[in-house]
């Protein structure tokens, strides 16, 4: 039973794909209750702040933005309304007790395993006295209690097929706030994906904290890899494209790299993060792969897929890294080449095991890395992006551009694209998969070309 008039519901979501798939499951939650999504903070009845721990000084800036808003929640009590705040995620998970101590203005405060109870806290909260603080690790899955309902804007979505992590790497808080790692069943995953086609999804990024570690079952108790999973959504009807984020190395196993090569809607483009070159740091950072292992397994897949881009993931300046050990990086990443690449100075995690260790490396010294490993990864990016100049490829065309008649999208490869059309072909393409000429090309983007209207893919049929 819901109000006559909507109450507004404003979700910040800091952090990873993954948070952006729970913040729209807290809104998929939070709509039978008579939540309707606001742009506007100050708009507000119900503010939610879902919180990522990865980057530095996560917290701080969490803290920083609850004192903004406790401002407009007490504006707004004096003109006789009311705003339920809530901190979500792994922020909420990690420090939950502090969160309720340094604000004691927050409503809620609840981590990324129990957001699925938001109803039964909302209820409390219009009955009880204090705060609703849920931070456990239900032994039940949060999935089988969600929303059946889809909700997608556009033609891409997020599909969360795996969450948690027992790799513990030294410097990561994921197998603190997201607990241990946990696969959902085929069947769930292939009728949540089956349901964001009918809503219009044309492209589906599968997600997890290790995604390639996904074993999920099927009703008939077998197990199913990755590989397998991807294959099942591929005959899926209207599902054009997949993806899936965040990979670990030394979980890619032979079916996944064979479902690169003979699965067409598996787009040609992997995050394989290795962090660092360096077999001495990998050991320290308690990586489960060494760099051999990594160059052996970027051949092994460009063997498979031989038009395949990669992008990774760095941190220069852990403790104890020598110039030596940097400049192993440097000649690992000159031997892959890479499409893109994401690029970090350590910084340290409360409770990790590397914030305790010896050897931290000086400011200076990680700024002079950083900079040096990210002008080489540039160089890469830019010249990956111009090699695709002269190419016709694919463009899931998802969104208008900043122009009258610009429509933007994403590459096989993720490359942001734009394309200039004329009359009101932007708005019969919008939406659409179509076979664009490469133009030309920036360090971030590229710009393309209709070569005619007939390059245009109409949607496939997509069954009730």
């Amino acid at each position: 039973m819901t109000d006559a008039a909507p109450k507004k519901l404003h979700i910040k979501t800091y952090g990873c794909q993954m948070n952006v798939y729970d913040s729209e499951r807290m809104a998929d939650l939070l709509a039978p209750l008579g939540y309707a999504l606001t742009d506007r903070v100050d708009d507000a009845d119900m503010v939610l702040l879902n919180t990522c721990h990865i980057r530095e000084k996560a917290a701080e800036k969490v803290y920083s933005e609850l004192g903004r808003i406790a401002r407009l929640k007490h504006a707004r009590t004096a003109r006789g309304g009311s705003m339920i705040l809530g901190v979500a995620g792994c922020v909420a998970q990690a420090e939950g007790e502090e969160v309720l101590r340094r604000a004691p203005y927050v409503d809620m405060v609840f981590g990324p395993q129990t957001y699925h109870r938001l109803p039964e806290m909302v209820a409390r909260l219009h009955r009880e006295k204090g705060a609703q603080l849920d931070t456990d690790f239900p032994e039940d899955s949060k999935f089988d209690h969600l929303s059946a309902a889809a909700r997608v804007e556009g033609s891409t979505a997020f599909l969360t097929v795996q969450e948690g992590c027992d790799k513990f790497c030294t410097f990561c808080v994921v197998p603190y706030t997201r607990g241990a790692e946990f696969s959902r069943p085929v069947d769930q995953v292939l009728a949540e994906a089956r349901r964001l086609a009918r809503s219009g999804a044309r492209e589906i990024t599968l997600l997890g904290q290790n995604v390639n570690a996904y074993h999920g079952r099927d009703a008939d108790g077998r197990e199913t890899g990755l590989g397998g999973l991807i294959r099942r959504l591929a005959e899926i009807d209207g599902i054009d494209r997949l993806r899936y984020t965040t990979s670990y190395p030394a979980e890619v196993d032979d079916a996944l790299i064979a479902a690169h090569r003979d699965v067409p809607e598996l787009m040609p483009y992997l995050h394989l993060p290795v962090q660092s070159g360096s077999d001495r740091v990998l050991k320290a950072m308690n990586r489960r792969h060494g760099r051999a292992f990594y160059l052996d397994l970027v051949g092994r897949l460009r063997d498979a897929r031989p038009d395949l881009g990669l992008s990774s993931d760095f941190i220069v300046g852990f403790p104890g890294e020598s110039d030596a050990d940097f400049e192993d990086t440097l000649r690992l990443v000159r031997e892959v080449g890479y499409a893109q690449a994401y690029s970090f100075k350590y910084s340290p995690r409360p409770g990790t095991p590397a914030a305790a260790m010896e050897c931290q490396v000086p400011e200076d010294v990680k700024d002079a890395r950083l900079k040096a490993l990210q002008d080489l990864l540039n160089a890469q990016q830019r010249a990956f992006n111009e090699s695709c100049v002269g190419r016709s490829m694919p463009v899931l065309l998802d969104r208008p551009g900043r122009r009258a008649g610009q429509l933007a999208g994403r590459s096989p490869y993720m490359q942001a694209v734009h394309v200039d059309l004329p009359g009101k072909q932007a708005e019969a393409w919008l939406g659409r998969l179509v076979d664009l000429t490469i133009v030309a090309a920036g360090g971030n983007s590229l710009r393309a070309a209709a070569a005619e209207p007939a390059a245009g893919r109409s949607p496939r049929r997509i069954p009730a």
